[in-house]
């Protein structure tokens, strides 16, 4: 890191909790001092990992140390006051995060894609976006889709909401359960899909989280992504405003979206992360069988190979098209789809297998309660629960390829 990148990293860490202008000093970095401050941020999570992990408790430190270096705001467009970054570096930022805490960086990577995807779309009523953002700005402010019930599964299955919204006057009063909530005991704004009484229609609703009626079931008991904190988010008789109906949900008609580029984006750092514990452990462990290290070996040197073959190919994969949605025209974005999801099923599975391969290289201290690589093996194995599905993507995949013949 140059001197001038370092002293800039200081400046900030001093300016301390003065929010406005320690945002803006962050956001005068350049692109490589953006990216070490989130490196030099992201550093100190790796120390809890484990012990969240174990414990099943969230992180709230990682997302005040995030908060403190602006980076809640940095994917909110610049005409919005946001820093603007591109979807390309959204996603480095994200797989930096990720290898030292996959769960803090797929948490934040539901915020970052929403909000900077909402602000390029304009989706909603300009005057709600502003609000919503310069919530985000200056305090902080957290955004996340809440849309998975019980009864429905996957909101991109189609299934229709039992979250029902009823219209009261001029307000809408809501009722229901959503599940995988994750940032839930952090969020600040969620944005909850419910189906529109006495009509076929589904409406997503922005509510803020500190309205009469919210709360939180601590209900999130999975072995992966512990410290994600995907309670359960249960809505009884809440009162929004009708202003907070930001959206309807057509079936069959979502638009591609780039932003989604964050959850393979999360897999490839875990994978890189479980790269460096095996290559670490290669390169220190001398059995008294051989002389030097067991990376000397051809059968852990195959392996290695293997394991950095496989991240090649999925980073440049991630990158190539998080580039050409960057470039490409609002057009040429909505044919993109079937690539987009072809990006994560690629990715997250070269990331099972480059995890499954460091352990290997490791043997079964890989196992122990104290390696990384067991966490490392749970939290990556998420990904393949998370959306597009792989047989999604395969069928999209397969439908394009018979549309490009029949062109």
């Amino acid at each position: 890191m140059c001197t001038g990148r370092r002293s800039a990293i200081i400046h900030i860490h001093k300016i301390g909790f003065r929010r406005r202008i320690y945002l803006a000093t962050l956001q005068s970095l350049d692109r490589e001092a953006r990216l070490d401050l989130t490196r030099e941020t992201a550093r100190q999570f790796k120390e809890t990992s484990k012990q969240h992990d174990r414990e099943g408790t969230f992180p709230f430190e990682n997302f005040e140390a995030l908060k403190q270096i602006g980076y809640p705001q940095l994917s909110i467009p610049k005409n919005y006051g946001g820093g603007g970054i591109s979807l390309e570096e959204l996603m480095r930022h994200q797989q930096i995060i990720a290898e030292f805490d996959g769960a803090t960086a797929l948490s934040i990577g539901w915020h970052m894609g929403i909000i900077m995807d909402t602000g390029e779309k304009k989706a909603w009523d300009e005057n709600k976006y502003k609000e919503i953002v310069e919530d985000v700005i200056y305090n902080g402010a957290l955004v996340n889709n809440i849309a998975t019930e019980p009864a429905t599964g996957s909101p991109t299955r189609g299934g229709r909401p039992e979250t029902v919204a009823r219209k009261s006057g001029d307000s809408w009063i809501l009722n229901g359960r959503k599940t995988f909530a994750t940032l839930a005991p952090v969020l600040k704004y969620a944005i909850v899909s419910a189906s529109i009484e006495g009509s076929n229609d589904v409406g997503n609703f922005v509510v803020d989280t500190a309205r009469d009626g919210v709360s939180v079931d601590e209900t999130w008991d999975a072995i992966a992504m512990r410290a994600t904190g995907s309670h359960d988010f249960v809505m009884d008789n809440v009162q929004v405003d009708a202003g907070d109906l930001v959206s309807y949900r057509t079936p069959g008609q979502k638009a591609p979206s780039g932003w989604l580029l964050h959850i393979p984006a999360c897999y490839i750092g875990i994978a890189r992360a479980a790269q460096k514990s095996a290559v670490t452990f290669a390169t220190e462990y001398s059995p008294n069988s051989i002389d030097g290290t067991i990376s000397e070996l051809p059968n852990v040197q195959e392996k290695l190979g293997r394991i950095e073959l496989l991240l090649l190919e999925a980073e440049h994969f991630l990158y190539s098209v998080a580039r050409q949605w960057d470039e490409s025209s609002t057009e040429n974005r909505a044919q993109m789809g079937p690539v987009l999801g072809a990006v994560k099923t690629s990715a997250v599975n070269k990331a099972v297998e480059t995890v499954d391969l460091a352990m290997r290289v490791v043997g079964a201290k890989s196992l122990s309660e104290n390696s990384n690589l067991q966490l490392y093996y749970r939290n990556v194995r998420a990904g393949l629960h998370n959306p597009p599905m792989d047989d999604m993507v395969l069928i999209s995949l397969a439908k394009a390829s018979i549309n490009k013949m029949d062109a």
